[in-house]
């Protein structure tokens, strides 16, 4: 019997203390760009590490900032200003925190404040003038200072934010929202330890990592109770960060008989994928106009749990939703019948084994894909 162990970074059992980790030269930035970008970030609800306001009087500084890189942080904001390469202590932070990164998967964001990414990379000017005092420091440690070398590179190879000509404030709430955005969602609760779902796992990721922008809508089908909203749910708390927009409609089937059932998951979907509070909604046909809106700029993971009937998809989607490209939808659902809809192009089906798992079966029902969700 093989078990997993369910890890993802983003899941609300984390026993993270902070959501953001600062790393910044103090003598640059900490009382100015860091300390303001620091008290908007906590203004709004992120705890967020620093070491002067984080680290008690008497405890070993270096102790408790390797413990909040190591266990205690969910995002990692690196300030690099002109000499942040001066300091072999920020250099020492940032190979631990790329280090941790491999075997974590915890976000890591660079904010350049006033430096050039490319001269972070290349070690150019201010960065080149202390690499060269670092060599002559540290001849018998050139391990340590290639080390430092190699982790300024890989971390300006990654997606980060600049400055540039524009006002600190706005750039500042970039960040803040940049943030709110990874932590907005709550990975949905998964049991930490799984039985027999790693095949059906890499066959669905696969899929949603295919790279292709083709629009694909797959169906995950099995017996009541097989486990399917779980591995729906493992699924989705993977891959939401390939995603602009995510929705995870719970309970279809049974929402959608509710008194205005389907006008509350239409709401709930346009609050997902917009992040923010949807516009009133009047009707169903109103809410599809709203939902077309609301997915046609961005490539969307949408997710409609225990779906008991095409036309209820009909009526909460529409029909010829211009799904943009790239977008992935994942039905789930206990009826076979569904399996022969024409806009299922993907079906992982579920039945129980004998070895307390599943046992996956996997066809292509269409090879074709298209940007438009069409029901008929």
């Amino acid at each position: 019997m093989a078990v997993s162990r369910v890890h993802d970074a983003s899941a609300p059992i984390s026993p993270c203390a902070y959501h953001v980790f600062l790393s910044f030269r103090g003598a640059d930035t900490r009382k100015n760009f860091t300390d303001h970008l620091y008290r908007a970030l906590v203004q709004v609800g992120i705890r967020t590490f620093r070491d002067d306001e984080e680290v008690e009087r008497g405890n070993n500084i270096k102790d408790e900032i390797e413990k909040a890189i190591l266990h205690e942080s969910r995002i990692f904001i690196i300030v690099f200003s002109k000499d942040y390469a001066s300091s072999t202590w920020c250099l020492n932070e940032l190979v631990k925190i790329l280090e941790h990164r491999k075997s974590s998967q915890h976000i890591v964001l660079p904010v350049f404040y006033d430096v050039d990414p490319t001269r972070v990379k290349n070690q150019t000017g201010s960065y080149a003038e202390a690499f060269a005092r670092h060599e002559e420091n540290f001849k018998s440690e050139m391990d340590m200072v290639q080390r430092w070398r190699a982790a300024l590179k890989e971390v300006a190879d990654l997606r980060g934010m600049v400055l540039q000509d524009r006002y600190e404030s706005q750039f500042i709430q970039d960040i803040v929202k940049y943030v709110q955005d990874k932590l907005h969602h709550t990975a949905l609760y998964v049991p930490p330890y799984l039985v027999g779902i790693d095949s059906i796992l890499r066959c669905i990721n696969w899929w949603i990592e295919d790279g292709s922008n083709k629009v694909g809508i797959a169906i995950i089908c099995g017996i009541g109770g097989i486990g399917k909203t779980t591995i729906a749910k493992v699924v989705y708390n993977q891959n939401i960060q390939r995603f602009e927009g995510y929705s995870f409609l719970a309970d279809v089937r049974e929402k959608s008989e509710e008194c205005n059932g389907l006008v509350s998951l239409q709401r709930q979907l346009i609050s997902n994928i917009i992040k923010g509070k949807a516009q009133k909604i009047y009707t169903v046909d109103d809410g599809i106009s709203k939902i077309k809106e609301a997915i046609c700029c961005r490539k969307v993971l949408l997710v409609l749990d225990d779906v008991d009937d095409s036309e209820k998809i009909t009526k909460l989607v529409g029909t010829q939703t211009p799904f943009h490209p790239g977008s992935k939808i994942i039905i789930t659902s206990r009826h076979q019948y569904l399996l022969s809809a024409p806009f299922i192009c993907q079906v992982f089906g579920l039945k129980a084994s004998s070895n307390y798992g599943e046992t996956l079966w996997w066809a292509s029902i269409s090879s074709s894909s298209f940007g438009f969700f069409s029901i008929w």
